[in-house]
């Protein structure tokens, strides 16, 4: 199996995985009139895995998808894109329903073999007439499974569609979509990501596998420490390609996933920069996890990145947050910029982050566009790599006016 830094990158030239068909079409939630409909069905049985948002304020797509998982037999999602259908009382859990009702009956399924998936603005009703509408054209066959459609139509403010392709063993395909730019902090899931793959595999494998990627790279993921109400990552395998090796299906599920959570990451809302945290040496990788998030999620250390400025005092400061963490000694930890260490200083007082040399390195370091912050606590073995971005004046820009 891979690590959290390694796996072989996702692979170019590959096409869809067999047995999927996908639908997108414009239901009327996207001002511009773009698709903002998405749905891939597998046209034979398949199994599936899925986690999801911990909000207390969940929405009600969460809310079906959930008792839907709980089967492990999901054949298809339906997403709606621009709308997240959250807070709308009795009426958007009638409504969300209904849309997945009727998506089945379409394709011939039963609804709890469809997960459904809603994301956009809180607190608006789903336009249902147009959505009704919508759905009324739609054709069972879809005859076509144009993935990279699927990845544009779940858009929000994602400036591009997010998409990864991989092959595993001899003929299978793993296939990742995925949107998300604001609203991102990881809590058992992340923004809305999607696999597709005709792998074979048992139930009880692919749940055991896509929750063991899921935490190493979407649950590492965070842009603003909000967590959304309508985060799901969910995972279908039919079985077309025939059996794989488990440990190689873990290694490209975890290479795809990755891939997509960069791509997250560097599509932040008005990022720049990609900023990527690895901490070591901690008591245990959940220790490790809290350090790189606290470090991550930090504000002061967004902007200083933003801006260029190897100010490691500001992770320092993001360390020194995790306060019931007691076995954290300044003593014992130390910061790098990329491979140029910043702390400590040395006994004389001069400080390897203070030569005039190391200044112009680290000025080099923080201009390109993915910054690499090091920590290494000198406990133990345990490890973590947390993924975000800059905090610039365009993420203030597109959410103070979001709704308006």
């Amino acid at each position: 199996m891979s690590t959290p830094e390694t796996g072989r990158a996702p692979q170019t030239g590959v096409g869809a995985p067999a047995g999927f068909q996908v639908r997108t079409a414009s239901a009327g939630l996207a001002d511009d009139g773009r698709d903002d409909l998405t749905v891939v069905v597998s046209e034979s049985p398949a199994v599936s895995s899925a986690v999801f948002t911990r909000s207390r304020f969940a929405g009600p797509s969460v809310v079906l998808s959930r008792e839907a998982a709980g089967h492990g037999a999901a054949r298809g999602v339906v997403v709606l894109a621009r709308n997240a259908n959250v807070a709308t009382g009795e009426a958007g859990a009638a409504h969300a329903a209904e849309i997945r009702q009727r998506v089945a009956g379409t394709v011939g399924l039963s609804p709890d073999q469809l997960l459904i998936a809603s994301t956009g603005i809180i607190g608006v009703p789903y336009p249902m007439g147009r959505i009704r509408a919508a759905l009324d054209r739609l054709r069972w066959p879809f005859g076509g499974a144009d993935f990279d459609a699927a990845a544009r139509a779940i858009m929000t403010t994602d400036t591009h569609p997010k998409l990864a392709r991989v092959r595993c063993g001899d003929g299978a395909t793993i296939l990742g979509i995925a949107k998300g730019v604001g609203m991102i902090a990881p809590d058992m899931a992340t923004l809305l990501t999607f696999f597709f793959t005709d792998a074979q595999l048992s139930r009880a494998q692919l749940d055991a596998t896509f929750r063991a990627v899921v935490a190493r790279t979407f649950n590492a993921v965070s842009i603003d420490t909000d967590t959304s109400t309508s985060d799901t990552a969910a995972i279908i395998a039919n079985g077309r390609a025939g059996r794989v090796d488990p440990d190689e299906f873990h290694d490209r599920l975890h290479a795809a996933a990755l891939d997509l959570t960069k791509q997250v990451a560097r599509d932040g809302e008005g990022a720049t920069k990609l900023i990527k945290v690895r901490v070591t040496g901690a008591r245990d990788d959940a220790q490790a996890k809290r350090v790189a998030r606290a470090i991550v999620d930090s504000p002061l250390v967004k902007t200083a990145v933003h801006g260029g400025d190897p100010n490691w005092g500001r992770v320092a400061m993001a360390i020194g947050k995790c306060q019931d963490d007691l076995d954290l000694r300044p003593e014992r930890i130390t910061i790098s910029f990329g491979e140029l260490e910043v702390y400590p200083r040395r006994p004389d007082g001069a400080g390897t982050a203070g030569t005039a040399a190391l200044a112009e390195q680290l000025t080099a370091e923080l201009a390109g566009d993915e910054v690499v912050i090091r920590v290494a606590l000198g406990i133990g073995g345990g490890a973590f790599t947390a993924y975000g971005c800059d905090l610039t004046e365009g993420y203030i820009r597109i959410n103070a006016s979001y709704s308006t």
